[in-house]
């Protein structure tokens, strides 16, 4: 006769670390409904289990018709990937791997290797066996460009001073703000506030010929400057909670 109790503890077990995991992926509080949307089950269910989860010391904050988050810092145990996420990681990282950036390629490499080897089975075979290739069809340049100082820059809140060539073959030296980096087909382009032109403008990285970091922040937040940014060019960015 089987072990009904068992099924059940295992099946629960499996769910409440399944819970963790929805709560790791979201920095503000979320609510039971959309939880229990996530995971199908019940909002009975996700009350119930965020009181285990509580008991048993994880940090949850929160409380029923406000939403709950998962404090930084908690660690999680090992958690097994779906073969889709697993494909996921490999072309994203592979997609990296290919935009003129040495500092990004090989933390995408590195972090890849870290996800093999701390998972509870050795992925490395499945990840470099994936049959997915990210490829860059007519990229305009193979030319190492300065987007290592620049995603500092904006990691950092600091001014840059550029030598920028626009596509009229204008040379100018500015001042600017860096507050994102896109990452197009045949282009990475720096959005940023110019001291300059007292505005904001878009710079192709590619005509920079030359970079100076000012190590000097600049006075408004990043997320501030990248409200306004997108007011002014309405422009929606993709944000996960």
């Amino acid at each position: 006769m089987p072990d009904t109790g068992t099924i059940h503890t295992v099946s629960r077990t499996s769910r409440l670390f399944m819970l963790l995991d929805a709560l790791r992926g979201y920095r503000r509080p979320v609510t039971a409904t959309r939880l229990a949307e996530a995971l199908s089950v019940s909002m009975r269910t996700i009350y119930r289990d965020i009181g285990t989860l509580i008991e048993l010391g994880a940090p949850i904050d929160g409380e029923a018709g406000i939403g709950y988050v998962l404090r930084a810092g908690f660690f999680l145990p090992p958690l097994m990937f779906t073969e889709d996420e697993l494909e996921a990681l490999v072309l994203g990282a592979r997609w990296v791997e290919r935009q003129g950036d040495t500092g990004l390629a090989r933390a995408a490499g590195t972090a890849l290797a870290k996800i093999a080897t701390a998972s509870p089975q050795d992925l490395r075979d499945r990840l470099a066996e994936a049959g997915l290739w990210a490829l860059m069809l007519g990229s305009t340049s193979t030319a190492e460009l300065p987007l290592q100082p620049i995603r500092e820059a904006i990691r950092r809140e600091h001014k840059l001073r550029i030598a920028y060539v626009n596509e009229s073959g204008e040379a100018t030296e500015r001042v600017i703000w860096p507050i994102g980096l896109a990452f197009m087909e045949k282009a990475r382009v720096v959005a940023a506030w110019c001291e300059l032109r007292n505005g904001f403008r878009h710079f192709r990285a590619d005509r920079i010929r030359h970079l100076t970091p000012l190590r000097l922040r600049y006075p408004t937040r990043r997320a501030a400057l990248v409200k306004q940014w997108q007011a002014e060019q309405k422009i929606q960015l993709p944000v996960r909670s």
